[in-house]
């Protein structure tokens, strides 16, 4: 009985890993597109911060795309 709830719970680590991931990448990728690179920049500003956002967004939209499509097959 409890190896549904080990399964579920892997799907829902390895969802939650790649759509984190893959979001962080994404929004650092659309933050460049716009000509802000928050990883290779020094310094602290606007322009940082809002590339900062987008990879943060970036990070919160990947892990719930990535558990709906995931765990959408588990039901």
């Amino acid at each position: 009985m409890a190896r549904p709830d080990l399964e579920r719970a892997l799907r829902e680590g390895l969802a939650d890993a790649i759509g984190f991931v893959a979001g962080a990448l994404a929004g650092w990728w659309l933050g460049r597109q716009f000509g802000i690179d928050f990883i290779a920049s020094p310094d602290w500003n606007a322009r940082q911060l809002v590339g900062l956002g987008l990879i943060v967004a970036g990070c919160g939209a990947g892990r719930w795309l990535a558990r709906r499509l995931i765990l959408k097959e588990s039901r």
